[in-house]
């Protein structure tokens, strides 16, 4: 019969003999953990209400916006995922709606041309379809193809 204190012997044992596997395991990461090149990550977010009423940004008009706007600039590829995001307006009141996020990765040298580039089609989106913002996130990562 085990008793309250065996099994915590032998638990905080266990607990340990897998600390101690781990942290081998750990430290080899750490020391050989950088793959490939540093890059630039960045994630924009674009949303698809209009407001006043207007019909939200088709597909459609989202992809010839993608063929306009962003392949000239990233001509070496991106990723587009549909989303469906929310987020608190002005009045306070929640919006939900559908989006699109596109992942843009580039070499980190060079990054400060492409983040103008960036910003210009964040400009364009918002001007050509009403929009109060683009979120932009960006994140340094390795990367090799």
């Amino acid at each position: 019969m085990w008793t309250t204190d065996t099994r915590g012997k032998l638990g905080g044992g266990v607990l340990l003999a897998l600390l101690g596997a781990g942290i081998p395991a750990l430290v080899g990461a750490a020391m050989h953990g950088h793959t490939g090149a540093p890059y630039r990550e960045t994630r924009l977010y674009f949303g698809t209400e209009r407001p006043g009423g207007a019909p939200p940004v088709a597909e459609r008009e989202f992809d010839r916006f993608l063929d306009r706007e962003v392949t000239p600039a990233f001509p070496d590829g991106l990723t587009v995922q549909p989303g469906h995001g929310q987020w608190r307006g002005p009045d306070g009141r929640i919006v939900r709606e559908t989006s699109y996020e596109v992942v843009l990765l580039y070499p980190q040298k060079g990054a400060d041309e492409r983040g103008e580039s960036i910003e210009r089609i964040r400009r364009a989106y918002e001007k050509q379809f009403a929009q109060d913002s683009v979120l932009r996130s960006d994140d340094q990562v390795n990367a090799d193809f």
